[in-house]
């Protein structure tokens, strides 16, 4: 009797330990890279919104947002974000004072949900002073 009681308590732990294993958060981005158009460098700062879901069966947490550039700063939810919740990372451009053209610029998103990082893209075209004249 004892046994068969024990056998089934280790039974159901096996069960809730596979359960809560399949249960992941995933981050699913609206779109990964956005255009900022062509602007001149006098009116450089740039700032857009990469929108997301958790579209997983876990609390998704971003762990981290890093960017390529010193130029390009990224705000992020620090709070988990709940199953079916959406979510906005913020991620702001200064080009003053750097190289005229176009450019393209990387961010990580590192979370909970157990891949390798997103990467997200930010770009655009950037004009000299004298382009606009």
């Amino acid at each position: 009797m004892k046994k068969s009681i024990l056998m089934a308590l280790i039974l159901t732990l096996l069960c809730a330990g596979v359960a809560q294993a399949k249960k992941k958060p995933q981050i699913q981005f609206e779109q990964t890279t956005i255009d900022l158009g062509t602007f001149p460098e006098n009116d450089a700062l740039r700032t857009v919104q990469f929108k997301f879901k958790n579209v997983g069966n876990a609390k998704l947490v971003i762990n981290n947002v890093s960017t390529s550039c010193g130029c390009t700063v990224a705000d992020y939810p620090k709070d988990f974000i709940a199953p079916g919740a959406t979510g906005v990372i913020t991620v702001t451009y200064d080009g003053k004072g750097k190289f005229p053209g176009h450019f393209r610029k990387g961010i990580s998103v590192f979370t909970n949900n157990g891949k390798e990082t997103t990467r997200l893209y930010i770009e655009g075209n950037m004009t000299s002073p004298k382009q606009t004249k």
